[in-house]
């Protein structure tokens, strides 16, 4: 079947959000009387949100206060959205030879929606997106399958007619579970511990561009 509709990871797949995420959880440590942590060992886990990263920040702590650490966190996070991200070399190019070639695209993100939005409108995209689905925007989040299919609907395209881009197991599993071929962006948040050749993947990207050699070579992609 012919691909329709090509769906991305938001985090570590369409924008480099690492800079900013790192600033934040630096600063709620600061906050918190804690040493900063670098930022190289802050990246890996960008990818598994905002309570990944207070853990990573703060290790074990009890619910309450790990639920006031991630309200702070957001707060933070909501007040520098695009500080340093931006989108990852290549990607605007990719989204308008997709354009060119009549296919349309989304974003199926853990983030919440009121993170989401206000980053997707500014990070100058080169034409906008036909579907957004945020963490909250179902009731499940990825690795279910859910967001995904709810993507699918707002694009016009069926599962077998999506291909899905992303950094993490999550993003393969819930691509997998909903019936969409998959992509891993290795150029993301992948820690060295991870082993995305196991995750199931139809195929495996270094940079944006790539996605149209796999397109090229595996499917008809073309929007009727």
């Amino acid at each position: 079947m012919n691909i329709r509709t090509v769906l991305f990871d938001l985090d570590g797949t369409l924008a480099d959000t690492a800079p900013d995420l790192a600033h934040t959880l630096n600063t709620l440590l600061v906050e918190e009387g804690r040493a900063a942590l670098a930022y190289e060992t802050i990246r890996p886990e960008v990818s598994h949100g905002a309570g990944a990263l207070v853990r990573l920040g703060f290790g074990d702590v009890a619910n309450e206060e790990f639920e006031r650490l991630r309200r702070r966190f957001l707060a933070l996070y909501a007040e520098n959205l695009v500080r340093e991200t931006r989108l990852f070399p290549g990607m605007n190019e990719l989204l308008s030879e997709l354009k060119r070639r009549g296919l349309n695209w989304g974003i199926v993100t853990n983030k919440p929606a009121f993170l989401t939005e206000p980053l997707m409108a500014r990070l100058g995209l080169s034409w906008p997106p036909a579907s957004i689905v945020s963490g909250d925007s179902t009731g499940n989040r990825k690795p279910h399958p859910e967001p995904m299919l709810l993507a699918c609907t707002q694009a016009g395209s069926e599962p077998a007619q999506c291909l899905y881009v992303g950094d993490a197991e999550r993003d393969i599993e819930a691509g997998r579970r909903a019936g969409m071929r998959t992509l891993v962006a290795l150029f993301g948040y992948i820690s060295k511990e991870e082993r995305p050749e196991r995750w199931g993947a139809d195929g495996f990207i270094h940079v944006p561009r790539e996605v149209l050699d796999w397109l090229g070579a595996n499917t008809q992609a073309k929007h009727d």
